[in-house]
């Protein structure tokens, strides 16, 4: 049985004195990473990882996912080796192509088709590689030398060719899973397909066979890698329950979800049980797709944390 993963994603942020404590307290409900997005209206990434790094002692902490037409390559890789300095070497970096219009809109950044949106992630995902591998600025060497100032760069060297934190690429398209399998430590199986006909961002759930696909798709193209990567998923959601229908039903009708009750209570983006059944959930969604490397939405860590103990229990 594998070592699972699991992590929370951070939704809001209201004081220091909370956000500490919500760290903290994810930490011991068992919980290995915090993770922060990257979306307008919702709290700046990497300042929110140095402050979860610094409230807990042992939280791995990680970007889900940077929007990579959001960033210039240079000024990225300042963000990424200043955060894993600060944080000791704890940093995951997350990367995706963006999905929301809107978001693109109301920043003035042009928003491209797919192809070009991917074409953006694999050329950041190299030119930080290239960056992270390289002895500092030219430019910068008589001063770092008069003042014996270090190279910034990060402490991890595993990722991004062996010179950087750990790379998690995530979503469902071909082209980013091809990116995912040839180049990221982390490959996360998103949940979220673009609706056909509707506005860019107008999302559905996956269906447990459709993940199945994306699982075989991205492992084909990982060859040897497929088994020495770790598998990630996103829960959109955590419903304790012990009446599974039920509340299955009661949440398509919530969310506008086109799928059956059967399909929603066999997707592997979605808990919905007891804390029995979603640990069974977990063990079983190892089996048929290989995920060990879980992550919840903020709202759901707490009602989420009984699960973990439950797997890791199991898991023994």
């Amino acid at each position: 049985m594998p070592a699972f993963r699991f992590a929370y994603n951070v939704f809001s942020l209201d004081s220091p004195e909370t956000f500490a404590a919500t760290c903290r307290r994810a930490e011991q409900h068992g919980y290995d990473t915090v993770f922060a997005g990257d979306h307008l209206g919702t709290a700046s990434p990497f300042p929110i990882l140095v402050a979860a790094a610094q409230a807990t002692e042992r939280l791995t902490v990680g970007t889900l996912v940077l929007n990579a037409p959001f960033w210039n390559p240079a000024l990225l890789a300042r963000e990424i080796a200043t955060t894993d300095v600060l944080t000791g070497g704890r940093l995951e970096v997350g990367l995706g192509a963006g999905h929301m219009k809107w978001e693109f809109d109301a920043a003035g950044i042009p928003w491209r088709p797919f192809r070009d949106r991917a074409d953006q992630l694999e050329s950041l995902i190299a030119e930080l590689t290239e960056l992270f591998a390289t002895d500092g600025y030219e430019q910068q060497a008589a001063l770092r030398e008069h003042f014996g100032i270090p190279t910034l760069r990060p402490i991890q060297r595993t990722g991004f060719g062996g010179y950087g934190p750990p790379l998690i690429v995530g979503g469902t398209g071909d082209r980013i899973l091809r990116i995912a399998a040839r180049t990221a430590d982390v490959i996360g199986i998103a949940g979220a397909f673009q609706v056909p006909g509707q506005p860019p961002g107008t999302l559905r759930l996956g269906t447990a066979a459709e993940t199945g696909e994306r699982v075989r798709f991205a492992r084909q193209h990982a060859g040897a890698r497929a088994d020495q990567v770790q598998w990630q998923v996103l829960s959109r959601a955590v419903l304790v329950t012990d009446d599974r229908r039920a509340a299955a039903e009661e949440f398509l009708e919530r969310s506008g979800q086109t799928m059956t009750v059967d399909e929603l209570l066999d997707t592997p983006f979605v808990f919905i049980g007891t804390v029995e059944q979603m640990a069974e959930q977990v063990l079983t969604n190892h089996e048929r797709y290989g995920f060990t490397y879980y992550a919840v939405h903020g709202p759901y860590m707490d009602v989420f944390a009984p699960v973990i103990e439950r797997v890791r229990a199991m898991s023994e």
